[in-house]
């Protein structure tokens, strides 16, 4: 696989093919969290929330701006697509606006209302099973086989440039709204998982604050990316494991990396029951029912994972908030 790196111009390009579908995400100050991290009036916590966005997460942005680039590719054949759930609304949606068939891979776990958006917007399901996919590789080979049966292009979740830029473009708006109001920013912190998400961000972030520290986040079941920070290189994980189910990658993807090792030099890994303990303080003072990987960054700030020790303003990514009922009540009852 040849691989294309996305960069701050492939960004801005995405932002023109994204206005045309969707409104920006906003940033939303945080001062219950400015005051629990006990900072100085002088420096501000800000929260991008992509549960906003039509499908609830951030990954509306990568989607729509990889079926923009792969249209005439596509032409009338399908799309099939692997997904936890987020993508697969977001590819979608993105198949809806462009009036293009999509067919999703999806966990039989997935929570009820990531079947419920992606069915919405018009798209076939393919379960596989979820707890043995580490063994069988079913997911890849259903996916494989789908493409195959039904003459489909393959869309990627998060290894892929276009997809990797359009995600950017939330980056792009954090930039855009701080400096308006004259900002900086010292700390960036988001999720990691198959990178699609923070090599966007931290391509836009690092070009708009270039001193600002980006850390990312994992589930201390799926580090992944902590363990290829220490080793140099990507490192797969057999069995990721914990509540935030849309951060269990094997790995990052091979147009990620590149970006994630020259940007992103830290990752801190957090225990479920901190991200459970994340999800209700959210709820509690700002109102937002996040599921695991949405607050898993929220998280690592509450938990003094990270040290907010330099001049400048704080930026938390929340990146969805699909969660059934249910878990979510079980998960915040018992934190």
């Amino acid at each position: 696989m040849s691989v294309r790196i996305a960069s701050i111009e492939d960004v801005r390009q995405a932002e023109q093919v994204i206005r045309q579908h969707i409104s920006p995400v906003p940033l939303i100050r945080s001062y219950a969290l400015e005051q629990e991290l006990k900072l100085p009036e002088s420096r501000r916590v800000w929260l991008k929330d992509y549960g906003w966005t039509p499908v609830g997460s951030f990954k509306l942005l990568g989607a729509l701006n990889w079926m923009a680039h792969n249209l005439e590719r596509i032409g009338d054949r399908p799309v099939a697509a692997h997904s936890s759930g987020n993508f697969a609304s977001g590819i979608s949606f993105a198949g809806m606006r462009y009036q293009r068939r999509v067919i999703i891979v999806m966990p039989d776990t997935a929570p009820k209302v990531k079947f419920g958006l992606t069915r919405s917007f018009g798209a076939e399901i393919r379960t596989y099973d979820i707890s043995r996919d580490h063994e069988t590789g079913e997911r890849d080979r259903l996916t494989r086989e789908t493409a195959e049966q039904e003459d489909a292009v393959e869309a990627s979740p998060y290894d892929d440039a276009d997809v990797i830029a359009g995600n950017g473009v939330g980056g792009l708006g954090i930039v855009d709204a701080l400096k308006r109001e004259g900002r900086g920013v010292s700390h960036f912190l988001c999720q990691v998982s198959g990178g699609g998400l923070m090599a966007g961000h931290a391509i836009a972030v690092a070009d708009g604050f270039p001193q600002a520290k980006i850390i990312g986040v994992e589930p201390d079941g799926a580090t992944d990316y902590c363990q290829s920070l220490e080793a140099g290189k990507r490192v797969r994980i057999d069995c990721p494991t914990g509540i935030c189910d849309g951060l269990l990658s094997y790995d990052v993807g091979e147009h990620n990396w590149p970006i994630l090792q020259r940007l992103v030099p830290r990752a801190v890994a957090i225990p479920d029951h901190k991200t459970q303990q994340a999800m209700k303080w959210l709820y509690e003072k700002h109102g937002l029912r996040t599921e695991p990987s949405g607050a898993i960054a929220t998280a690592a700030a509450l938990t003094g994972a990270v040290k907010f020790d330099e001049d400048g303003d704080v930026v938390i990514v929340i990146s969805g908030r699909n969660v059934d009922e249910v878990p979510f009540q079980s998960w915040i009852e018992s934190a």
